[in-house]
């Protein structure tokens, strides 16, 4: 993986769980933080570019779902 993608893919990692944190529920909370870390682990030997890319869009939407929900 080039440094970028990896630079990419650990910003995105970082972002998904500072915004996880903002759950007000303890539950939501440790659920969403426990998902992440485990889809992040489960994906970690994946070479094939256009699968991280398609990773990467699918982390982007589900950061997207996370900030809508800890807003309301």
């Amino acid at each position: 993986m080039a440094a970028s993608s990896r630079a990419q893919v650990l910003r995105l990692y970082r972002a998904l769980l500072r915004e996880s944190q903002r759950f007000s529920s303890y539950n939501y909370r440790t659920y969403a933080i426990r998902r992440i870390r485990d889809a992040f682990r489960e994906n970690k030997n994946i070479a094939d570019s256009e699968k991280i890319e398609e990773l990467l869009n699918k982390a982007k939407a589900n950061l997207e779902v996370i900030q809508r929900q800890v807003c309301s």
